[in-house]
């Protein structure tokens, strides 16, 4: 696995309102890696992930992405980003290929669709399981479905970084499986992954690093937390070897 850091933050501070969400939080993902952000809710997961694609502004530290300063990176087609539990079109009419399409729309030239546009967006289709369903309007299809169908938007751009905030979150177990299997054969084929989970679920098996936020805060940056030993089990607590003298335990049932 490469060492090139994809996503970088260093001391990254935000918040939404007057309410401090993200207090200094260090995180790097290295080219190839799986990362996922776990925490409980509150704790500032989702937060960080849409300060990283620049939703939500930072008020101190510094973001990096593919070693260009966030301020001054422009190639976004590199990332794809699926937001958390949305409808897949937002309420506009569309069919399913209409909404993959829009995916696509930052590696075409001027708009234009040509044949490797549109055979992206039928990989991707088929990647998700919803190649039969193509030409139907998104407005008939269940949650795990939608929730396909933005995995498939992201992925249309063929991105070198998918970013997915809560992909499994309110999706019916089959779905989830899908899901997990797309992921594996994006991981396949050199992709780096950060993910907001609120539990590992079936993408268990694909995860390289957890990174446990609390209260804005890193709590834990290693092994995900069932595999780091005893004392991480639920029920036990678990303190970060590098957390600063003095910082509360952290007790990995407000995962579950």
């Amino acid at each position: 696995m490469s060492t090139e850091p994809v996503i970088s933050l260093s001391g990254v501070r935000a918040e939404l309102g007057s309410r401090p969400v993200l207090r200094g939080i260090d995180l790097t993902v290295r080219r190839g890696e799986v990362v996922a952000l776990l925490g409980a809710n509150g704790s500032g997961k989702s937060t960080a992930v849409r300060s990283v694609i620049g939703q939500v502004p930072v008020s101190a530290g510094e973001i990096e992405l593919f070693g260009t300063p966030q301020r001054r990176f422009r190639d976004w087609a590199r990332v794809g980003y699926v937001p958390q539990r949305t409808t897949a079109a937002g309420g506009v009419p569309a069919t399913v290929t209409e909404v993959v399409s829009s995916g696509r729309l930052a590696r075409t030239r001027f708009g234009v669709f040509r044949k490797a546009d549109r055979e992206a967006v039928r990989q991707a289709l088929d990647l998700v399981g919803m190649a039969g369903r193509a030409r139907d309007s998104v407005d008939a299809l269940s949650g795990g479905q939608h929730q396909r169908v933005l995995i498939a938007r992201a992925l249309a751009a063929a991105p070198e970084l998918l970013i997915m905030d809560e992909p499994m979150a309110g999706v019916d177990l089959a779905s989830q499986e899908v899901l997990a299997e797309t992921l594996r054969h994006q991981v396949s084929e050199g992709a780096t992954v950060l993910l907001v989970l609120h539990e590992l679920g079936p993408l268990e098996p694909l995860i390289d690093r957890a990174v446990v936020l609390r209260d804005g805060c890193v709590a834990h940056d290693g092994p995900p937390p069932k595999a780091v030993g005893q004392h991480a089990l639920p029920g036990h607590d678990h303190v970060h070897p590098h957390a600063p003298a003095g910082a509360e335990p952290m007790r990995t049932g407000l995962l579950s």
